[in-house]
């Protein structure tokens, strides 16, 4: 990928764009901190070919409510534990008010 390639993705918030320095600087935290979250396997960023690690944007959203409940005092390993539990929550929600629009939309059977 060129230069100008990369350009148009980065409004791609899955495209691994910040470096991990970079990465601990926009969330205020230590790069040991987004290490840990790996290491949980909350966040998989992304290798450079030089074997650094890139974060999305999306990684970062997710770095950042982490950080928020370990700053509450909730240890790391139950901070992610809850995120986990958070997108699965909000996926089945999704889940559910497609079949709600799915059911309303279709015809009933006449008898």
């Amino acid at each position: 990928m060129t230069a100008d390639d990369s350009y148009g993705r980065l409004d791609d918030d899955d495209y691994p764009a910040y470096t991990m320095g970079r990465a601990a600087d926009m969330l205020g935290t230590t790069p040991g901190f987004l290490r840990a979250l790996g290491d949980a396997r909350l966040i998989n960023p992304l290798r450079s070919a030089g074997g650094h690690r890139r974060y999305s944007r999306y990684q970062l959203r997710v770095a950042a409510r982490a950080r928020e409940l370990v700053d509450q005092g909730t240890p790391i390993e139950a901070a992610c534990r809850i995120i986990v539990l958070e997108d699965q929550l909000e996926e089945a929600h999704r889940i559910n008010a497609e079949h709600r629009r799915t059911a309303e939309v279709k015809p009933t059977a006449a008898a």
